[in-house]
């Protein structure tokens, strides 16, 4: 790799740190080709990408982006984990992988700026998803409307019962008649 490919591959590697919201470091020593094209397939799917980049090319990124506190997890083979969309979901694809396949291993992270622990990085996982908390936030909202419309509806309702019960005690006082 030539001067000017190490300088493209640091600026990209800053410009992604920068984007993204979420960005994960984990070692990946032990894992077959085939669970690390898994693993690539699972993490695209969350909306992120996975890359592996050498260690003192990473460095000189994050440096540059004020992510300084994962530099020092930055030593073996390190992959990184970047997640553009929902937070969550991309903790919870790699934790739910590295419970899988215990070669994995989570090191650490950034999340909007923040360092993250391999602990931190989990409790993030167990997080609801960004659609969960909308629909929970959605029904939370609803919730006045629909019982208010279920005090106004219930007069009628009643008056319906009533004559239906009415209308069935005839039926059954002419049929026993009969």
């Amino acid at each position: 790799m030539n001067r000017e490919q190490k300088a493209a591959c640091v600026a990209d590697l800053r410009e992604r740190f920068s984007k993204a919201k979420l960005a994960l470091l984990a070692e990946y020593r032990g894992l077959t080709a085939g669970q690390l094209d898994e693993l690539r397939r699972n993490v695209r799917a969350a909306q992120g990408e996975y890359r592996v980049a050498k260690n003192t090319l990473a460095r000189r990124a994050v440096a540059e982006t004020g992510a300084q506190e994962v530099g020092p997890l930055l030593s073996g083979p390190t992959a990184l984990v970047f997640g553009f969309g929902d937070p969550a979901l991309i903790a919870k694809t790699i934790v739910r992988f590295a419970e899988d396949h215990e070669a994995l291993n989570v090191k650490g992270g950034v999340f909007q700026g923040e360092y993250l622990t391999p602990q931190a990085v989990k409790t993030l996982a167990e997080l609801p998803s960004r659609e969960e908390l909308l629909g929970t936030f959605l029904a939370v909202l609803q919730a006045p409307a629909v019982q208010l419309l279920r005090t106004l509806q219930e007069p009628a309702v009643r008056l319906v019962r009533l004559v239906n019960a009415i209308a069935r005690r005839q039926e059954e006082a002419q049929s026993a008649g009969a």
